[in-house]
């Protein structure tokens, strides 16, 4: 497959800057400020009004004050009347009181401090440190070329910084990446030739294969459009993958959007034999060391596509600690925990979509029409005193007032859903570069950094939203209309303040909701070779653990007890597991699995090429299914991966069993219910 590309015929590598918008001179209340007030945005004269802003803000005539960037994105011939519209909504309901705003300050940061916070975020602490810190080293040993170009690039910036500044003496970075004969080095992964993200390297033919719905994840326009279908891979990083770029690169002057479905290409994601892996599937520390990689990753792909990575330093707002509206999302998950364990998304957010997905969905124009002011301030009222007590009416809430106080859940947030500090970078890409893939490559990894509890609801919000447009027909709700509803609550309108560029961001950020909705499927998907560099890493920490083992020698003696313990005859069928280390010798290409909620607890299986994780799962339902529970066959079971070079992985029914055992032959491998 070939993807044309207008590229530079190098890498260029950025610098990493701070990026702070400059405010309106005269427009510190908000950008809306010397417009009227109106008692209903429905109205004639409130759409007249946002017409007016809308033609202000796209026209190329527009006032100086609001004059377009030459990069600056805009739609093809199409009105953003209902993002206006929504700013004015939220306007007024700040106005009269409904509703408290939070004002997000940006920090500016010193020269150097960005890349020292940068190495931070990474899991490379150790570089600024100059300690010997063994996850630093394993990080480091299992990037690629591009990735330990860009941990380079930031770490020479940093230490030519503090040389500068005289504050104290660094670390030389030939002494880190190996520049010298005399000086420790480590490998890169070595990356293969071959292009898996759609763009053809020099002197390579595209190769297509027939894709059958079984094996691949189908995302893209459902209604038989004409959009073109493009094939994703995670077998390579992205960042490897562009490289090799033309000389004759030349960033389009003004990026238009069109805001049909049939615009955006239909993605397929290709199975490999390992199967697809979500973000729930793994452990929290392994997803720990993905949001490490994915950082670097990113950093590494914007430097190779020659765009600035910029990012927002922003003060945290501690927030409520108690209540509902205005509470970060980590203590609402804490306080509701105590009611319901393990819940992942805050029970007022899953409340508020359940009543719209239950009476609302077909409610037309649906997130568009506000609900009454007055009845939502006092629901929101009424909520903070009775829903933990659950006296709370639901009935009484009309479909627009609950709609409402949704968008004024996520505006609320002390810290917005979709983290800021990177949405700059963002909207700087989806303006210089035209080709969707490489927009959802780089939307994929922010995806990858946000905190888990914004990462859970962010993707039950973005899974009612798909509801909304597939409900089009009776709502008149499509996915562009959507779009320009959600934009303003998730991205612009933060706080009492609005500034130029994000009024001129408008297009921009609404073509990243309609992304975000369109291809969630795909980016709640773990990309493989992340994954890949997650078994290296925790390969890497264990071989230097058993180095500095080796040296005690009471552990010695331990190992040659257990040893010993190795030896004795198997435990009959139904004893506790054993560690791997510990286990009777099994044959190459077997394994035992565990099913600890099944009558029958263990069983061996031998493994061939085509054994499939829902195989393994169907012997174990047969061999049980007159002897377990009612609550065990009525759950969804699923085949784990644990231990060995993983934390703990969910594994993919597809997955080739024998592919997953050759990749980790240490692991144990335990049916249980898949986490929710």
């Amino acid at each position: 497959m070939t993807m044309e590309m207008k590229d530079s015929g190098s890498v260029v590598l950025t610098a990493y800057h701070p990026h702070s918008p400059a405010r309106i001179p005269g427009m510190e209340q908000s950008f809306v400020q010397d417009i009227p007030p109106s008692h209903s945005p429905t109205s004639r004269k409130s759409l007249s009004r946002c017409r007016r802003i809308n033609r202000m803000l796209s026209n190329e005539s527009a006032p100086p004050a609001f004059s377009r960037s030459n990069s600056q994105a805009s739609m093809d011939s199409t009105s953003m009347e209902d993002f206006w519209c929504e700013v004015e909504s939220i306007k007024e309901s700040r106005e009269d009181g409904s509703e408290e705003a939070m004002v997000l300050e940006f920090k500016p940061a010193d020269e150097g401090e960005l890349e020292a916070e940068w190495l931070q975020d990474v899991g490379l602490s150790t570089l600024i440190s100059g300690a010997e810190e063994e996850d630093g080293q394993a990080l480091l040993s299992t990037l690629t070329r591009t990735q330990a170009a860009a941990v380079q690039k930031r770490y020479n910036t940093y230490t030519q910084t503090l040389r500068k500044k005289n504050k104290h003496t660094v670390r030389d970075v030939r002494d880190i990446f190996g520049a010298s004969d005399s000086s420790p080095t480590f490998e890169t992964v070595p990356v293969p030739p071959v292009s898996s993200n759609g763009i053809q390297l020099p002197g390579q033919k595209p190769v297509w294969k027939s894709v059958s719905s079984k094996s691949c994840l189908d995302c893209g326009i459902d209604k038989g459009s004409p959009s073109t279908t493009e094939e994703l891979s995670y077998d390579v990083s992205f960042s490897e993958s562009i490289t090799v770029l033309l000389k004759t690169q030349e960033w389009p002057k003004n990026q238009r959007f069109k805001k049909e479905d049939s615009a955006l290409p239909k993605f397929i994601v290709r199975k490999s034999r390992f199967g697809l892996t979500e973000v729930g599937d793994l452990s929290p520390e392994d997803m720990k060391k993905i949001r490490y990689l994915s950082l670097i990753e990113l950093t590494a792909f914007y430097d190779a596509l020659g765009v600035e990575l910029k990012r927002n330093r922003v003060e945290r707002v501690r927030g409520r600690e108690n209540g509902l509206f205005g509470v970060p999302l980590t203590v609402l998950l804490e306080n509701d925990q105590k009611k319901v364990p393990g819940i992942k998304v805050p029970l007022i957010f899953q409340k508020l979509l359940l009543k719209l997905e239950e009476t609302g969905l077909e409610t037309e124009g649906i997130l568009r029409v506000p609900g009454s002011a007055s009845r939502v301030k006092n629901l929101r009222q009424e909520l903070e005193a009775k829903f933990y007590e659950d006296t709370f009416d639901w009935d009484q809430v009309r479909n627009n007032d609950a709609a409402g106080l949704l968008k004024m859940f996520i505006r609320e947030l002390p810290s917005p859903l979709f983290t800021v500090e990177y949405l700059p970078a963002f909207i700087t890409l989806v303006e210089k570069i035209s080709k969707i893939k490489l927009q959802l490559q780089a939307l994929h990894l922010l995806i990858m950094l946000m905190p888990e509890a914004n990462r859970d609801t962010a993707k039950a919000f973005l899974q009612f939203l798909k509801k909304v447009v597939a409900n089009e027909g009776k709502n008149k709700m499509n996915l562009w209309n959507v779009s320009m509803i959600v934009a303003p609550n998730l991205f612009i309108y933060k706080g009492k303040r609005a500034n130029q560029q994000e009024m001129q961001a408008a297009a921009t950020t609404a073509h990243i909701v309609r992304l975000l909705i369109r291809y969630q499927d795909i980016l709640w998907t773990v990309p493989s070779f992340l994954i890949s560099q997650v078994r290296k890493m925790n390969e890497a920490a264990m071989n230097n653990s058993k180095r500095q083992l080796m040296f005690d020698k009471g552990v010695r003696k331990l190992l040659r007890r257990k040893t010993m313990e190795r030896e004795r005859p198997e435990r009959p069928e139904g004893a506790v597991s054993f560690p791997p280390y510990l286990q009777p010798d099994i044959p190459e290409g077997v394994i035992r699995v565990y099913a600890p909620l099944h009558s029958k607890v263990s069983m061996a299986i031998q493994l061939n090429s085509q054994t499939k994780a829902k195989d393994i799962l169907a012997r174990f339902h047969c061999e049980n299914s007159h002897g377990s529970s009612q609550n065990v066959r009525g759950e969804i079971q699923s085949l784990h991966e644990i231990g060995g070079n993983i934390g703990q992985h969910c594994l993919d029914p597809d997955a080739f069993m024998l592919d997953v055992y050759h990749a980790n032959p240490q692991a144990e491998w335990v049916i249980k219910p898949k986490a929710s």
